[in-house]
């Protein structure tokens, strides 16, 4: 049952970007945040938090009447790029895969159980 209020909740939020007025969509943020809050679903509690931190910028999307800068977009597709150009030489897809989330997500590295000199 949780899993199917959680889909629906994030059908609802998907109304949010429909909202023209930053006052009407800040409301809107509020109330569906509350919601969630009290799911008692934890990973969605954990994005309503996140969300509620970041209104303001989120916010701010509406403030420029939904304009937005590709620059972070092409810096993103530059690493995929060149992350995809090194993989060249990787043996499966798989491991192709895991260099981008490593790049792209910053991911830490495991540690080795050996030492290569």
């Amino acid at each position: 049952m949780k899993s199917v209020r959680g889909y629906l909740l994030t059908q609802e939020f998907q109304l949010f970007w429909d909202y023209v007025s930053p006052h009407w969509a800040g409301k809107y943020l509020d109330r569906w945040s509350i919601r969630v809050m009290r799911s008692k679903i934890e990973p969605m509690k954990k994005v309503a938090k996140t969300v509620r931190r970041h209104k303001p910028l989120i916010l701010n999307w509406f403030k420029a009447r939904k304009a937005y800068s590709s620059g972070k977009v092409e810096g993103l597709n530059t690493k995929i790029k060149f992350t995809t150009r090194k993989s060249y030489g990787f043996i499966t897809y798989r491991r192709a895969e895991i260099a981008l989330y490593h790049v792209l997500g910053k991911l830490l590295e495991p540690k080795m159980t050996r030492r290569f000199y």
